[in-house]
């Protein structure tokens, strides 16, 4: 491959797998990896988007999709994610995840492993979810959590999400892990709250992964050192 045809793979198109790093927003790797391609190859312009947000305090897998491959993006936001949720029973937050401070006080003593299991089966199929006030979902033009920053407590109206899958992987207290197979939409947060709920308790997401997205997986995710060496050979071929 020489110089112009190795610039152009990018805004022809291209179909990058990331594992988005702990903090970052999902317009920060967006926006590193359009800079770095930039660079790489003294280019201009180049259209670079993702197929699926991840919250700031999530880690795991992302589609970017680079130039022409843009155009696909909405088909890839329609597949299916899978997740590995840590979830913390006891105490809730107001943002149903650790980016609000703990609060409440809530019994855990009666939860068992065997509760858990029969409660998540319930949670499979159809079904309607509240949005967290703390997203980015549109309200009226403005993001959700502008109005809950603001101190405005408005309630989302349900949406229809689907949970085809759910598995207790590590059960604890306070803390258990769960892998969660779902459609577009679904808010983990919410899922966590809702899950604390229906088991008499409170509960918060404490940390999340996303594992796939479709027949997309994270063991064939690049992270930006690697995508770097990448870029550089690139350039010298």
């Amino acid at each position: 491959m020489d110089k112009p045809e190795a610039e152009n793979i990018f805004q022809e198109g291209r179909v990058l797998l990331f594992d988005k790093p702990l903090y970052w927003t999902s317009f920060d790797l967006v926006n590193k990896v359009r800079i770095m391609i930039r660079k790489a190859f003294g280019l201009k312009k180049l259209k670079v988007g993702h197929a699926g947000t991840l919250d700031p305090l999530a880690t795991g897998l992302m589609i970017i999709c680079t130039g022409k491959a843009t155009k696909g993006i909405e088909e890839y936001r329609e597949l299916d994610k899978e997740y590995y949720a840590n979830l913390y029973f006891g105490k809730t937050t107001a943002s149903f995840d650790l980016e609000t401070e703990t609060e409440g006080d809530y019994p855990v003593e009666h939860i068992t492993r065997e509760i858990v299991e029969n409660v998540l089966k319930g949670f499979k199929g159809e079904q309607k979810q509240v949005p967290p006030l703390h997203s980015a979902k549109l309200i009226n033009g403005k993001r959700a959590y502008e109005y809950a920053r603001s101190g405005k407590n408005l309630e989302l109206s349900p949406v229809n999400v689907i949970i085809r899958e759910t598995e207790l992987v590590s059960f604890g207290i306070p803390e258990m892990q769960i892998r969660i197979l779902c459609s577009k939409g679904t808010y983990i947060r919410a899922f966590a709250r809702d899950l604390g709920h229906a088991l008499g308790s409170g509960c918060y997401l404490s940390a999340l992964r996303r594992s796939s997205i479709g027949d997309f997986k994270l063991q064939d995710a690049l992270d930006i050192k690697k995508f770097e060496k990448i870029l550089e050979e690139l350039k010298q071929t």
